[in-house]
């Protein structure tokens, strides 16, 4: 098992090549329409990339009230995907306690919105 493990891993150039970066969360609503229970977000990247959307499962731990404002940190250069008409541009990165309980990661203190992650 541990084997079948290590040959699924990226190598470093292939990690690295995922753009992550902070954003501030400017609006978020309840996404009833999602198949999953899931919160629609719009979040501010600064100047470079601009404000993106995303479909985020974090109805265990958030309410759309608390995310607006809050810093997170998303990958922002996976492409965009359709979930229920909407589309999601970034994917929010959060621990996975299990598939719908997602703690989101965060930033000890402020930064400016894109920030790279790194």
């Amino acid at each position: 098992m541990r084997q079948q493990y290590l040959s699924a891993m990226p190598s470093p150039e292939e990690f690295f090549a995922i753009d992550m970066r902070v954003g501030t969360v400017v609006h978020a609503e309840p996404f009833p329409e999602a198949r999953k229970p899931s919160i629609k977000l719009m979040i501010d990247f600064g100047p470079e990339i601009g404000e993106k959307g995303s479909s985020a499962q974090l109805t265990v731990h958030y309410t759309p009230a608390q995310l607006v404002g809050r810093q997170v940190v998303a990958a922002v250069n996976l492409g965009p995907r359709r979930i229920a008409g909407f589309t999601s541009e970034v994917l929010v990165l959060g621990g996975m306690l299990t598939p719908t309980d997602v703690v989101l990661l965060s930033v000890e203190r402020p930064v400016a919105n894109g920030t790279r992650i790194g």
